[in-house]
């Protein structure tokens, strides 16, 4: 049977998603930053491998049940995402001159009338919210374009924050939606998205039902020239009326002189621009343009196709300030949304996460490096050093399901434990204490201290692969991610 989920059910997830990271008793999400070893070709415990690509090339992640495990192999650290990290956005499309955008239409998709031709967009897009009916200009401003004056080129920028139609001179019609403010700018705005907002003053300002725009599909022939006007525009709304212009016999015009209220569907039809003044014009055929509901500028997210959610997180260095949980010492290839993670059996509620496991260390020789490999020969542990902090002597490490990188040869992965002796490939050696203390605000058991967030707890949401990124203590990275439902 034929059927779709429509764009209003993608806005609908869009906004439960939002509302998770506000409700009280929402969800808590956070974002994680990991692999710091290569992308490669790895090999598994059975001696089969797994190709992940290369650092240059790495592979788009799967989507099964190893996928919602592997981040937390290589997990370096997660901070928590919050309501203000958080904006409905829509894709940014810049105002730029000469281009002819395509204009608001209710009807895009539907069947031309006597045909199985879906009616498009000037641009070919056959849904609005593929179509390129708004602009962002240089003032920040969003517009939504109502007119094209019949798919010409804009070249006059859209100005000002009247809640009115605006004209340019150029022929189009605009309607101003919002402006991105400072924080919006800063924050959720990329090269390829943009925050989407309801304006208070436009949204008040709307009618439902008004209409602004009745293009013209059909120009006719053999009507009396002349400028017909109290034209009603039929349908279920009321007070609508326009007039119709007629030069050399053909509809040249259509304006609209009261918008009025309430329509659903409209209708101008040919005998009412005869019985206007009209005499003799056939074949004319006009399209009432209807807005969205409540008018437009009442709800620009579900307008403008907000059912993208974007996400901006910045990790500033070590994040000294939330406990310094954020490796510096190492780069990271695999950025992750965990949804409800655990921290030692419990709800993870902190700003930051410690990703990796580490070790207090005594009666260190050498120097241990990172990515190498380091090993326990007691006890038969294999881990990768992701950072080797010499003045507190405390090794940090992850242990994945690779050989060596957190199994051994026999296919085992097994803890580190004890005070047996940790080796680096490089030659490096430390014994474990005993002591239970916090040091550089690591809480160690017995000279040990495991990673702040529960392996393979929580629901990951999204995988990303992508090449290096190297970090430093006087180094923001800014992290937007964006949701399309």
């Amino acid at each position: 049977m034929p059927a779709i989920i429509t764009n209003r059910f993608r806005v609908h997830n869009s906004e439960q998603f939002q509302e998770a990271f506000s409700e009280s008793s929402g969800n808590v999400m956070y974002l994680g930053i990991g692999r710091p070893q290569a992308f490669a070709t790895s090999t598994r415990g059975d001696g089969r491998t797994n190709n992940e690509g290369t650092d240059t090339a790495p592979i788009t992640p799967a989507d099964n049940r190893n996928a919602q495990s592997f981040p937390f192999d290589d997990l370096l650290a997660a901070k928590r995402i919050t309501s203000s990290d958080v904006s409905f956005a829509i894709p940014r499309r810049n105002w730029v001159t000469g281009t002819t955008y395509d204009i608001y239409r209710h009807d895009y998709g539907d069947r031309i009338t006597g045909t199985s031709t879906a009616l498009t967009a000037n641009s070919g897009a056959t849904t609005l919210h593929d179509a390129t009916f708004y602009v962002l200009t240089t003032d920040r401003n969003v517009y939504k374009v109502l007119d094209n004056n019949s798919n010409a080129a804009s070249t006059v920028e859209p100005t000002g924050t009247s809640t009115t139609v605006l004209s340019t001179a150029d022929g189009y019609k605009w309607k101003y939606m919002y402006t991105l403010s400072a924080s919006e700018q800063s924050n959720f705005l990329s090269t390829d998205f943009m925050a989407v907002a309801t304006n208070s003053t436009v949204s008040s300002a709307a009618v439902d039902g008004a209409i602004d725009v009745i293009k013209i599909k059909s120009a006719g022939t053999g009507g009396a020239d002349g400028t017909h006007t109290g034209i009603a525009i039929r349908g279920d709304g009321s007070n609508g009326t326009c007039s119709v212009t007629v030069a050399g016999g053909v509809v040249t015009a259509v304006t609209v002189t009261n918008a009025g209220t309430g329509y659903s569907f409209g209708t101008v039809s040919n005998a009412q621009i005869v019985a206007a003044g009209a005499t003799s014009l056939s074949g004319a055929e006009l399209d009432v343009i209807i807005p969205p509901k409540g008018g437009h500028g009442k709800n620009a997210i579900e307008e403008l196709g907000g059912f993208f959610v974007m996400l901006n997180t910045s990790l500033e260095g070590t994040e000294s300030g939330n406990s310094g949980d954020v490796t510096v010492a190492n780069d990271f290839r695999k950025i992750s949304l965990i949804r409800d993670p655990l921290a030692s059996g419990s709800a993870a509620s902190a700003t930051t996460l410690r990703g990796t496991k580490a070790i207090n260390l005594t009666g260190v020789s050498g120097s241990y490096v990172v990515d190498e490999k380091i090993t326990q020969a007691t006890t038969g542990a294999v881990g990768k050093v992701v950072e080797w902090d010499s003045v507190n002597n405390i090794l940090y490490y992850i242990q994945t399901r690779h050989t060596n990188e957190g199994i051994d040869s026999n296919g085992n992965q097994t803890a580190f434990s004890g005070t047996n002796v940790v080796t680096g490939a490089g030659g490096a050696t430390g014994t474990p204490t005993t002591s239970t203390s916090t040091i550089d605000n690591v809480s160690f058991t017995s000279g040990y201290s495991a990673s702040e967030i529960d392996a393979d707890s929580g629901d990951i949401l999204y995988i990303e692969n992508r090449a290096p990124i190297t970090r430093a203590a006087d180094q923001t990275e800014n992290i937007k991610l964006v949701i399309e439902f």
